[in-house]
């Protein structure tokens, strides 16, 4: 065999050995991609030293008029809802950063908030109540000038003192806490000379102690309550509110209510 003749031999083998592959067929163009998950679960963020709205009981159990108004919801929106104890004062950055997906736990509605997160429709009122050792002599705002006043740390209450500046410059300290239960056991050691705390939390206490604390007449205004969303999330938001509508319409939120304070507060 000449060379030109072995040459052609070798480049019809090649030729044929490419025409013997399995070439992947080409995938289809515009296939739709394949659709996301059903949610299922949602995480609710909360402080589980708040109550009655979310806490821990004598089993160690979260427990609570919020815990209960949310796993109701969740039953209405075919959901389960899984509860997280989160920083309070963090609250925003654990739902932006998709740690929660609710915040549900005596949340304020606010202009500022709502620049970060969408709210759920309102469904409770609320007070910032100031509440003092009732042996203090403290009767009115204006006696706690040059006086300890404590709140919990990113709480509303510390935006509720700062919008009455007479009254928050007249104090000798403003001293934030993680919780409101530690700021109520300062208060009674006597390392505070008062407490702005949320109605809800404060009455709670205070009812346990009747002869120790006084609540003042005077309080640092009224808020209302709603659930924490991120703002892309208004399939979420939408789902939420039905339920919630359903309850006050059929009064379970009004029986959760009775079950936690004696009475129907729901707005």
């Amino acid at each position: 065999m000449n060379k030109r003749n072995l040459v052609a031999m070798l480049a019809l083998s090649a030729i044929l050995a490419a025409c013997g592959k399995n070439e992947p067929a080409p995938s289809a163009s515009g296939a739709a991609p394949a659709a996301p998950a059903a949610v299922t679960k949602v995480v609710v963020g909360l402080d589980d030293n708040f109550p009655p709205m979310g806490f821990r009981d004598e089993k160690n159990e979260l427990v609570g008029f919020d815990i209960d108004m949310a796993r109701e919801a969740g039953k209405r929106m075919g959901l389960t809802m899984e509860f997280k104890p989160i920083d309070w004062s963090a609250k925003e950055a654990e739902l932006s950063g998709k740690r929660v997906d609710m915040l549900w736990n005596g949340l304020t509605i606010t202009d500022q908030r709502k620049e970060k997160i969408a709210f759920s429709s309102p469904y409770m009122e609320n007070h910032q109540i100031i509440v003092v050792l009732t042996k203090s002599g403290i009767k009115t705002k204006a006696d706690l000038a040059g006086k300890v006043v404590g709140a919990q740390d990113g709480s509303s209450a510390v935006d509720a003192i700062k919008k009455d500046e007479a009254v928050a410059k007249s104090f000798k300290q403003l001293k934030t806490f993680g919780d409101n239960v530690t700021a109520l056991m300062d208060l009674s050691a006597g390392r505070l000379d008062a407490v702005v705390v949320d109605e809800v939390v404060g009455r709670f206490h205070v009812a346990k102690k009747a002869d120790e604390y006084n609540v003042l007449e005077e309080n640092f205004g009224v808020e209302e309550y709603g659930v924490g969303l991120r703002k892309d999330d208004p399939e979420m938001l939408a789902k939420l509110n039905t339920a919630m509508d359903s309850m006050k319409k059929d009064g379970k939120a009004a029986e959760i209510a009775t079950k936690w304070f004696g009475k129907d507060i729901i707005k």
